[in-house]
């Protein structure tokens, strides 16, 4: 890195924890009002990295732009960085739904599984992620494809330059993966169907298993 550009990483640096310190917390107030809770400190820092990279974008700053000066008038800047932060959470959302949309096609024509007893039995989908990494990548992207984008087959096919049967195929055979990885992972476990001896029609009236 030359001399000038190390000499214009610093002035970034310098700018961007400039506006930072006045900007940060009018934001995270902001996101409080709007956001769930849960999302607010990853939209949070989702903004702060949009306004490093378009640093040079930001109104108010240009006074500063080859030498450090005053901090930043919060009147000048806040409101573009409001509607950065604004963006950010609009694609929070809009992923948050995707990622449900996943859940709920996924469980629902896979298991049978509604997506509120999925949620609430594997809050985190760390089961849906497992069995989704057990696919190979191109069966992956052609389930994400149809899941998240709600592409149909002959539209998967052309992102993915396989025939429209082939899809379908790969699609069919995915999802039986899948129901099978889940319902192995969120169904009930062996032995705890029914409690021995409480005449749930499998024993013999003694308590004992009929097998």
């Amino acid at each position: 890195m030359t001399e000038t550009e190390q000499r214009a990483t610093r002035d970034q640096r310098a700018r961007f924890e400039a506006l930072a310190h006045v900007v940060t917390e009018p934001l995270h107030r902001y996101l409080l009002r709007r956001a769930d809770p849960d999302q607010v400190d990853d939209v949070l820092s989702e903004t702060l990295l949009v306004l490093w990279r378009r640093i040079d974008d930001v109104p108010g700053l240009e006074a500063s732009k080859h030498a450090p000066g005053p901090a930043p008038d919060p009147d000048a800047v806040l409101p573009w960085c409001y509607g950065v932060a604004r963006g950010c959470l609009a694609n929070a959302r809009r992923a948050d739904r995707r990622r449900r949309s996943l859940l709920e096609r996924l469980t629902w024509t896979a298991t049978g599984t509604t997506r509120e007893t999925a949620e609430t039995e594997d809050p985190d989908h760390t089961a849906l992620h497992a069995a989704l990494a057990q696919l190979r990548a191109l069966d992956r992207e052609v389930v994400l494809l149809w899941a998240y984008e709600e592409l149909t087959p002959s539209r998967i096919a052309e992102v993915t330059g396989l025939s429209a049967n082939a899809v379908s195929i790969r699609l069919h055979r995915a999802k039986k993966k899948l129901a099978a990885q889940l319902e192995r992972k969120t169904g009930p476990h062996p032995g705890h169907e029914t409690d021995e001896g409480q005449g749930t029609g499998t024993g013999n009236g003694n308590g004992r298993s009929s097998r």
